[in-house]
């Protein structure tokens, strides 16, 4: 008896001494669907040296933001932004209502279906887009809009829903990050109360912790009850200069971390890597044209341009699609 008892001991002594001895290496991969590289391993390396207590780049967990644009960052973007399908379903919806449409941009490119010309307004075009058809709604009139349109709507070229074609690296990027400690923000030019109606469900980052472009809002009653009612008024452009001014006035500290994919977010990334301490900062680089799309310096929509210039000089990750993601979509 005692012999057996000895051996058991002995054979549990070896199982635990075997599971301390795991290398790093078969322990759980936080980022499966990143292939192993320069850019899986930059992420790694500054989230380990950001989180050791101790260590001379620790950031406390309350200093540990990460803002993420949306568009060609989290999603796709091509062959247009997703939001601009559903304008172009806003605007058809309510042109016989608004004949002068037919010869005012960016509306006229958007009923003849030109969504390159309808881009060419730039942000600005697409707020007067949004103001057209958005203002007047109440807040739950408009998210009932969006989300009966995400149910029905699907992507032109797959087929899928536009809520399926979000990026498994970057849902494995955000879990990492905040099993790490950091709170992740969508910081996009798109609109904010679009984007809050699916960035929960779809990306685990509640509507509080989402900035992006807005129209202004009023009280009111309707019917008796209380209501915030969307208001044909731009309150703010979320691009560009616009992204930083946004972070400061919505979210109130500097990211550590910041990860974008265009010339408009070479502001955030610029704001985000410039100030002390450890700081990351990350683009998207669309290179993939079989099981994406390939496209920088010259696309209508996500153009990478000067920040991809700008990127090794101040010290940017640039992530290659086509090399350092194993996968794209998730897995339907």
């Amino acid at each position: 008896m005692a012999g057996e008892k000895l051996r058991c001991g002995l054979v549990a002594m070896i199982f635990v001494a075997c599971c301390l001895a795991v290398p790093p290496a078969m322990a759980a991969d936080p980022l499966p669907s990143w292939r192993d590289g320069d850019s899986r391993q930059a992420i790694i390396e500054f989230v380990e040296k950001v989180t050791e207590e101790g260590a001379p780049d620790y950031v406390p967990p309350d200093k540990r933001i990460a803002t993420f644009d949306n568009d060609g960052t989290l999603w796709s973007e091509q062959p247009a932004y997703f939001q601009l399908f559903y304008l172009v379903d806003r605007v058809k919806a309510l042109a016989p209502q608004h004949p002068e449409w037919k010869n005012e941009e960016p509306f006229a490119s958007v009923l003849k279906g030109d969504l390159n010309g309808a881009a060419a307004s730039g942000k600005p075009g697409l707020m007067k887009l949004l103001a057209a058809t958005h203002s007047g709604m109440t807040s739950e009139e408009f998210a009932a809009s969006v989300q009966e349109w995400l149910t029905s709507a699907r992507h032109p070229e797959t087929g899928r829903p536009f809520t399926e074609m979000v990026y498994q690296p970057m849902l494995e990027l955000l879990q990492y990050l905040r099993e790490n400690g950091f709170k992740t923000f969508i910081v996009s030019g798109g609109g904010v109360d679009f984007m809050r109606v699916f960035a929960e469900k779809t990306y685990g980052i509640p509507p509080e912790q989402v900035v992006g472009s807005s129209l202004k809002a009023r009280y009111e009653m309707r019917d008796g009850k209380p209501a915030i009612v969307k208001e044909p008024e731009i309150n703010l452009v979320d691009d560009k200069e616009g992204k930083p001014v946004g972070i400061y006035q919505y979210i109130g500290r500097r990211p550590v971390f910041a990860a974008g994919n265009s010339d408009g977010d070479f502001q955030m990334l610029e704001w985000t890597t410039s100030a002390d301490g450890a700081r990351f900062g990350m683009l998207v680089h669309h290179t993939d044209g079989e099981r994406e799309w390939a496209y920088d310096r010259k696309s209508t929509f996500g153009r990478l341009d000067k920040a991809l210039d700008a990127a090794q000089k101040k010290g940017w990750v640039v992530v290659d699609m086509k090399d350092d993601w194993s996968v794209i979509y998730p897995e339907r």
